[in-house]
């Protein structure tokens, strides 16, 4: 996700600096997005203006003691809450962050708490839909916006493959789809998804068909569970 979230900022937030214990990747990133991979935490807490922390909840600990000292600390650690990072920076302007992967293309949802200069909401607007939610709701808000993106791109394959099974090719019948998806999103922006649900479904027409067919798979519920599901691992 950090790197979906630099790939958003490229050629908005000069002089990016990366680190990562594997070094190649973090070089390929700056090489990527016109950065600079830097040798150690220690000397991205004493260049950086704002460090984005991004590990394994478990690594926390050990990354703030190579981060001490940095001034300003945005963290997008799952199922860390907010007083965790704080408690793990005291000097710091603490915030988290949760983003799903479309900042990576300016189109993401980002739930936010804490502590944040206007240089770094700034950032944060410009990589999609921002939310300032209390930090209790956000493994709730992750587990829908943030896992779905995967959700919707299971939707699509699936999609596509009933394409292809009743003759489509598959090129195609994956273009026909994924245009469907950008453009419905789109629409949703500015009406309901169930107004926009019953005004494409004509009684009686092949919308209602397939939709009675879903409802008979039970879609809804295993959504439902999937949301459900996701939960549990964050919490257990």
């Amino acid at each position: 996700m950090a790197a979906a979230i630099a790939r958003g900022w490229a050629g908005q937030w000069e002089g990016m600096l990366f680190f990562d214990p594997d070094s190649e990747r973090a070089r390929s990133l700056a090489g990527e997005l016109g950065g600079e991979a830097v040798g150690s935490n220690a000397e991205l807490a004493e260049r950086a203006d704002v460090v984005l922390v991004a590990v394994k909840p478990g690594a926390l600990q050990r990354a703030a003691g190579e981060l001490a000292g940095a001034r300003s600390v945005v963290s997008i650690l799952g199922a860390t809450p907010l007083e965790d990072v704080q408690a793990a920076f005291p000097d710091a302007e603490v915030g988290r962050v949760m983003p799903n992967v479309a900042v990576e293309v300016g189109g993401g949802v980002l739930c936010i708490a804490g502590e944040f200069g206007s240089e770094v909401r700034e950032k944060l607007n410009a990589l999609g839909f921002v939310v300032e939610l209390p930090d209790s709701q956000f493994d709730v808000a992750t587990a829908v916006m943030a896992c779905s993106p995967a959700y919707f791109a299971l939707v699509a394959e699936a999609l596509t493959d009933a394409g292809v099974d009743a003759g489509l090719d598959r090129d195609l019948a994956e273009k026909l789809v994924v245009e469907a998806a950008a453009g419905t999103g789109s629409l949703m922006r500015i009406r309901r998804p169930a107004d926009l649900r019953v005004s494409v479904t004509s009684p009686g027409g092949s919308t209602e068909a397939g939709l009675d067919a879903l409802n008979r798979e039970g879609v809804r519920g295993a959504f439902a569970a999937a949301v459900r599901a996701s939960l549990e691992r964050m919490r257990g």
